[in-house]
C-alpha cells in the first residue's frame, strides 16, 4: 500500500487492536473503536482503565487497525498518544464513536445522555498521532488452488505515516 492507501484504510475501519506497554508482564491490547480527526485517531476510555494510565507513563502506543471482513486485512499504525480530558470534546468523541458502532451517525436528542456517560464514567480522549505504520502484504487462500509457487509472502516493512 502507498501512503494514501494506508491512510484510506484507516479511514475507512473502526475497530483497532490498541497496544500498550503494561508496568508488569508483557504488552497490553485490547479492542477498540477510534475515528479519525484529521491527522489524529481517537479513542474513548475511562481515566481509570489501563489504557489511559498507559499513556500517561509512555506516549508510545500502537493500533492494529481491523478490516472487518474475511480473510481478515490488517495495518499496523505506531502513534503518540496523550490523553485530553476537555468536555465538549469528550462529548463529540462519545457521539462520534456511538455513531461508528451504530454505523450511522447519532440524532442530536442523545447527547444529553452521552453527556452524562462522560462524567459518571469519567471518560477521556486517547489523542493518537500517527508516525509510521507497519505493513505485512496480506496473501490470502481461498481454495486449494491457491496454493501454488505464486503464493509468495513478502518481508514486512515499516513506513512513514
Amino acid at each position: 500500500m502507498n501512503r494514501e492507501e494506508r491512510r484510506a484504510f484507516v479511514a475507512a475501519h473502526r475497530t483497532a487492536i490498541f497496544g500498550y506497554g503494561r508496568r508488569q508482564d508483557g504488552p497490553a491490547m485490547t479492542v477498540v473503536y477510534y475515528v479519525v480527526d484529521g491527522d489524529d485517531l481517537l479513542v474513548s476510555t475511562m481515566a481509570a482503565r489501563a489504557k489511559a494510565k498507559a499513556v500517561q507513563r509512555n506516549q508510545k502506543v500502537s493500533l492494529c487497525v481491523l478490516d472487518e471482513q474475511w480473510p481478515l486485512t490488517y495495518l499496523q499504525v505506531y502513534c503518540d498518544a496523550k490523553v485530553e480530558t476537555d468536555h465538549a470534546a469528550n462529548v463529540d468523541l462519545g457521539m462520534r464513536i456511538a455513531g461508528v458502532m451504530a454505523g450511522k451517525p447519532m440524532p442530536e436528542e442523545v447527547r444529553p445522555m452521552i453527556a452524562e456517560g462522560i462524567i459518571r464514567e469519567n471518560r477521556v480522549v486517547l489523542r493518537l498521532t500517527p508516525y509510521a505504520t507497519f505493513e505485512t502484504p496480506p496473501r490470502h487462500v481461498y481454495s486449494a488452488g491457491d496454493l501454488t509457487e505464486n503464493l509468495v509472502h513478502e518481508v514486512s516493512t515499516s513506513l512513514p505515516w
